[in-house]
């Protein structure tokens, strides 16, 4: 049995950026991966945008990933790639891990424990699509690996179903593969990708983007042969008479993205509803002491370089965690808010600056977000517009105002909706 001040579980940009940081700390740090190879999600976006913010620099995922993926191997950091954990078990002050690998079963010992394990995308089970079951029905993921990694095209006319931010990728990626992408169709009165992405993937390419619309029904034996569109209401109910039949071999979902979390679960770490990734304190410490959370398996991030930046965060704090009691004050949100992460805040007289990430339940613009102690506003910050599909991050000393257990701190933001 080996024993590690931190043991991080998933080899993506947020355990890479997790385990160099500890190991910075002076931390003895192991990284466990379940694939063969390190980088995570970004081996396969080979697409540009990557590291404005971390290197004010484009890159494409692969190079993105290399940058960390070098540096770690440059730090000596001992790692296990093809390795699955089985099973955490709490003991005093550390917690047991058992992994199955090519060795058979290992256990090691760990201080502290950083979950970066990702998230995973929606099915078309869960969105609940009536019909058959032919082949030909893909999530955006799955099709991205099969044309980025396998050199497979798995469509030649395909409809495209949400419009994430992978979904509108994929249908640039497949039309300039020869595909043919009919349009992408969202059940939303708005997209749910970047505007960015919008621009530079549906409308260079003439892809039509129908909103208001969804994919109510399947045709097809053995392979997709069309699919049954149809407009929903405001409550994204399908309006009977409005149906429409697409003739494609391929239905590509892009609704949505889960954080990966049953990990968390196993430990009985509570959990937020709204963002369906564990509860966290601003250093990114579950409710269960020596158990952080950081990336995607936090909340779902709509760039790299945030995934980074939590990674690097919970990377420090789990380094130099001491088990020790300690007293939270949380965050009371507004009803325009759609989340807001790190759920509570430590009370600590240490100055350090708090890194809060949040969205809007729907567009404002001449928005204001402020927070506020027992009614008194400590903060506030104007933005022209907020979108749900775009997060935004503050950077707040929180220490500065001496918060105590009894403390009521509240965020709202406010704004003309459009």
């Amino acid at each position: 049995m080996l024993n590690y001040d931190v043991i991080v579980i998933g080899g993506g940009p947020a355990g890479l950026a997790a385990a160099i940081s500890a190991k910075k700390q002076g931390a003895n740090v192991l990284l466990i991966e379940r694939e063969a190879r390190l980088g995570g999600i970004l081996k396969q976006c080979i697409h540009d945008g990557f590291g404005l913010l971390r290197f004010g620099e484009k890159l494409s995922g692969p190079e993105y990933a290399w940058r960390y993926v070098d540096e770690f191997h440059q730090r000596k950091i001992d790692f296990n790639v093809l390795t699955y954990v089985i099973g955490i078990e709490k003991l005093e002050h550390k917690y047991l891990i058992r992994v199955v690998n090519t060795k058979g079963v290992v256990e090691y010992t760990s201080k502290t424990i950083i979950l970066a394990t990702g998230c995973r995308e929606r099915t078309s089970k869960q969105v609940f699509i009536h019909g058959t079951r032919p082949s030909g029905v893909f999530t955006a993921g799955t099709a991205q690996a099969y044309t980025n990694i396998l050199g497979q095209l798995p469509t030649k006319k395909c409809v495209i179903l949400g419009s994430g931010d992978i979904g509108l990728i994929m249908a640039r990626r497949l039309t300039l593969e020869g595909a043919k992408v009919c349009g992408v169709y969202e059940a939303k009165a708005a997209p749910s990708g970047l505007t960015r992405n919008i621009m530079q993937c549906l409308n260079d390419f003439d892809i039509p983007l129908y909103l208001s619309h969804t994919v109510t029904r399947l045709y097809g034996e053995e392979r997709l042969q069309a699919v049954e569109i149809m407009k929903v209401d405001e409550s994204m109910v399908p309006i009977p008479g409005t149906e429409e039949i697409v003739e494609c071999d391929s239905l590509i979902l892009s609704v949505g993205l889960i954080p990966e979390n049953e990990l968390a679960e196993s430990l009985h770490v509570r959990m937020d509803s709204k963002t369906k990734g564990p509860v966290c304190d601003d250093d990114f410490m579950t409710s269960e002491p020596g158990i952080f959370i950081c990336g995607n398996a936090l909340h779902v991030n709509d760039l790299v370089d945030y995934v980074s930046e939590s990674g690097e965060l919970a990377g420090k704090a789990a380094a130099n965690y001491c088990y020790e009691s300690k007293e939270f004050v949380s965050f009371k949100i507004g009803k325009d808010l759609l989340y807001f992460v790190p759920q509570q805040i430590s009370i600590s007289q240490v100055s350090k600056p708090a890194t809060l990430y949040f969205r809007s339940s729907q567009v404002l613009k001449k928005a204001a977000v402020t927070i506020k102690v027992n009614g008194k506003q400590i903060f506030e910050k104007k933005y022209s517009y907020l979108k749900p599909p775009e997060m935004e991050t503050i950077k707040l000393d929180m220490s500065q105002f001496h918060l105590v257990k009894e403390d009521t701190l509240t965020v709202e933001v406010k704004g003309e909706k459009v």
